[in-house]
């Protein structure tokens, strides 16, 4: 099974897109149980919270549900539970490596390092467009899941 952590500042936008988006993607290609997906935040201040709801009006509209999901945060534990730990920005990866205690892995990328056009995704919280942040995490998981498949 892969596993694989979404991660963004606060659990709420980004990486529970990240993480919707990619199980939809599984599933229709009948893999989903090849797969464990999850995401979480590096920081604390919006633990236990819903999804944001740009993010969860965004995939209402495609017909994906958020349903249930709370923001949790990423812990030194989950380093070892995932093959794949995927920030949004490099801020997150900073964030992430100060979680985890080190200062590099083969498994810490951001989402868009397996893009042809590597760079960060901006979070909709300060920009408002949620429409891009789709378009970039599709893109991202796309090629994420190129890399994989081209593994097997």
């Amino acid at each position: 099974m892969i596993k694989i952590m979404f991660v963004c500042h606060g659990n709420i936008c980004r990486s529970p897109m990240a993480e919707f988006i990619l199980k939809d993607m599984i599933e229709k290609k009948g893999l989903i149980n090849q797969f464990y997906i999850a995401s979480s935040a590096t920081s604390t201040e919006e633990i236990g919270n819903p999804v944001h709801h740009g993010t969860k009006n965004k995939l209402n509209k495609i017909g994906i549900s958020v349903e249930g999901k709370k923001a949790i945060q990423l812990t030194k534990e989950d380093f070892d539970n995932y093959d794949y730990i995927l920030g949004m920005d490099s801020q997150n990866i900073r964030n992430m490596y100060r979680i985890i205690g080190l200062s590099e892995s083969e498994k810490i990328h951001r989402l868009l390092d397996f893009s042809k056009n590597p760079r960060d995704i901006a979070d909709p919280w300060y920009t408002g467009n949620f429409d891009v942040t789709y378009d970039d995490i599709c893109e991202g998981c796309n090629a994420l899941l190129d890399v994989i498949f081209a593994k097997k």
